[in-house]
């Protein structure tokens, strides 16, 4: 099955951390990161769409950050 996962994060370097943890547990950078101001919290945040293909079968009730 194909996993997805949408990353995001402040633009601090805790969203790089976030990234590489992904990258090393055997996910794949999908498509370019975003980038954009949040009003709200008035802070700039960071997104990356990441990929992982694996064994099994979804279910919405997956964790997929422990996949």
């Amino acid at each position: 099955m194909k996993l997805y996962r949408f990353l995001a994060e402040d633009d601090t370097s805790a969203f790089c951390h976030k990234v590489t943890a992904a990258l090393n547990k055997g996910w794949e950078l999908y498509g370019s990161p975003t980038y954009a101001f949040d009003a709200a919290n008035g802070v700039m945040r960071c997104g990356q769409a990441v990929v992982k293909e694996t064994e099994g079968e979804y279910h919405p009730d997956m964790k997929l950050g422990a996949q």
